[in-house]
């Protein structure tokens, strides 16, 4: 496996391209039939294969927001292809100038460089909140 295939290199393309909100080459980071869950959004929701990502990602380019990852901890499994990566979203609404901060965990499980399936928890009202 590459450097770049590491189950931590690709967590950190992908946050690096939602911080730059760079949505094109994100879905590319995850298997065709890859499964993200958001157990705590309203209501949780499950997407299913790249194109899925493709519309979710899509939307980063429409929101007024600049934001960076921040207190990235990323932690290695028993399973080599699993890790919890715990990190925070800090950053502004540009149409209201409110700062936010989200608070993240990510288990991943990353195979031949792409994701195959992860569950992103994510405190989505305060997302909501920093949008309104």
């Amino acid at each position: 496996m590459s450097e770049f295939a590491t189950p931590r290199a690709v967590f950190q393309r992908i946050i690096d391209g939602v911080t730059a909100r760079r949505p094109e080459g994100l879905p590319e980071l995850y298997a065709e039939d890859t499964v993200v869950v958001h157990p705590f959004a309203e209501p949780p929701s499950r997407l299913e294969g790249r194109e899925a990502l493709r519309r979710h990602f899509a939307q980063l380019e429409t929101l007024p927001i600049e934001m960076e990852a921040r207190n990235v901890v990323v932690h290695q499994t028993a399973d080599p292809e699993v890790i919890i990566a715990e990190f925070e979203y800090e950053g502004r609404n540009t149409d209201t100038g409110r700062p936010f901060v989200i608070p993240n965990i990510f288990v991943m499980r990353v195979r031949d460089g792409r994701v195959v399936e992860s569950r992103d928890y994510a405190h989505h009202r305060a997302f909501q909140e920093a949008m309104a």
